[in-house]
């Protein structure tokens, strides 16, 4: 049994002690998150529409929102050592809930994961013209993601490892190329090139466009040693990932006044361009995949009683995300952002209400932890947390003025507080927990993880 968790990434179970990682190569992984060729589309979708100062507001305050968000639920997961669609059935969500969220978060990755493949399609076919059509680079490159992320934490760690340095290189290069040929200053104190965007607008983009990843934060965090490596890991990745790429995308559309940021890329350094496209995706997409896997697995565990393998629901899942490539998901790329951003900030915000302030679940999960057991049953719905969920997200996107995605996340923060006083977050049903990990294989490990703590 203990075997089977480790192997399957511990997708049902919290992880143990001595599987922790050190904070260095999970900030690797958080940078490789955050430094995708997306972050550059969002850059030079910033640039292509704001000044330069203008955007670096828009990227620091978007940050600000996204690292307080990781922070708090990064926190969260490291303390329980769970995955964010397993920690939601205890803080708020109950079974039910927990299972649509992990569905929620299975569905939009897939698309990110349609969306990246597709960036990688269009490129690879526009610098290799006729070798095959767009949607078959879709296919294969989706393809080559999955199976890297079926042989699990190790082989992203590798991959990341291995990508990360290299993608920075070949940026380096190709933004130095591309900006030699113009006037640092005017790049830099230029108008807009194209129709402008508000910073509030601006940083609503941002925050949209890593919020998916910052709601399920838990599923890197829980592999952390301490709360201190959760924030240094997210202060380091997600800082370096926004600036660092976002700056780079909004100069080089500045450069090229147009916001078709993966053309100017490919355009300006050639075949090196090829190379930077594939280590873009290649060290995001896996992410995307692995932690829709997470979400599906503990849906169909929940609804259907039946625990998947991860291995196999990495596969499946890998090819519906490159069909979705190849049949043309990017075209939908700002609407999708949109509906992420405000749908996404409340699952957030009431994890972190009920886990800190109303704590109806807290002692659950407290009695449990030392023994690396889940707690014996959890509420099977609670009705209260589906509606404020549906409320948050409705009004924020009803509601443009100011951040959409700030006005959601507070707003389900203040009426799950509120419902908690009025004693309205209760459970209906319960459900047993089914356990699977070391903690049940026998008591000697129990033991040892009650020591370590």
């Amino acid at each position: 049994m203990a075997r089977m968790a480790h192997a399957d990434d511990f997708a049902l179970s919290r992880v143990r002690p001595d599987a922790q990682k050190p904070w260095f190569g999970i900030a690797v992984q958080r940078f490789g998150q955050v430094s995708a060729l997306s972050q550059f589309l969002l850059g030079a979708t910033l640039g292509y529409s704001m000044t330069f100062g203008e955007a670096f507001l828009a990227l620091l305050l978007g940050s600000i929102i996204l690292e307080v968000i990781m922070c708090i639920v990064g926190i969260i997961g490291q303390k329980e050592g769970l995955n964010t669609a397993l920690l939601a059935r205890w803080t708020g969500f109950g079974e039910i809930g927990a299972s649509l969220v992990g569905l929620a978060i299975g569905i939009s990755l897939i698309g990110w994961f349609g969306i990246q493949s597709a960036i990688s399609a269009e490129s690879l076919d526009a610098l290799m013209p006729g070798v095959m059509p767009a949607w078959a680079w879709s296919l294969i490159f989706g393809l080559a993601v999955t199976a890297i992320v079926a042989v699990g934490f190790k082989g992203m760690q590798w991959l990341a490892n291995v990508t990360v340095p290299l993608f920075l290189i070949l940026v380096g290069w190709s933004i130095i190329s591309e900006l030699s040929n113009h006037d640092f200053g005017e790049l830099l104190t230029g108008a807009a090139p194209g129709p402008t965007m508000t910073v509030w607008q601006g940083t609503g983009i941002v925050a949209g466009g890593l919020i998916v990843g910052a709601i399920i934060t838990a599923d890197m965090t829980r592999f952390n040693r301490s709360r201190a490596d959760v924030i240094k890991q997210t202060v380091v990745g997600v800082s370096l990932g926004e600036f660092v790429i976002g700056l780079a995308g909004v100069l080089l559309a500045h450069a090229a006044a147009s916001g078709n940021i993966v053309a100017i890329v490919t355009s300006s350094v050639g075949f090196v361009g090829l190379i930077i496209v594939i280590t873009g995706t290649l060290k995001i997409n896996d992410w995307n995949l692995y932690s829709s896997t997470l979400g599906l697995v503990n849906f169909i565990s929940t609804a259907f009683g039946k625990n998947l393998n991860r291995v196999t629901t990495t596969i499946v899942l890998g090819v519906v995300g490159s069909v979705l490539a190849a049949v043309g998901i990017l075209g939908q790329f700002t609407g999708f952002l949109i509906i992420l951003g405000v749908a996404f900030p409340p699952i957030a915000g009431i994890m972190v209400a009920e886990y800190f302030i109303v704590r109806r679940w807290r002692p659950e999960l407290d009695a449990t932890r030392a023994s690396g057991l889940l707690p014996a049953t959890a509420p099977r719905i609670v009705p209260a947390t589906i509606v404020i969920w549906a409320v948050s997200a409705v009004t924020g996107y009803v509601i443009t003025w100011g951040i959409p995605p700030v006005l959601s996340l507070i707003l389900s923060m203040v009426l799950y507080v509120i419902a908690g006083k009025l004693g309205l977050v209760r459970g209906f049903g319960t459900a047993k927990t089914t356990q699977v990990g070391d903690a049940q294989a026998d008591s000697s490990t129990a033991d040892a993880l009650t020591g370590s703590n």
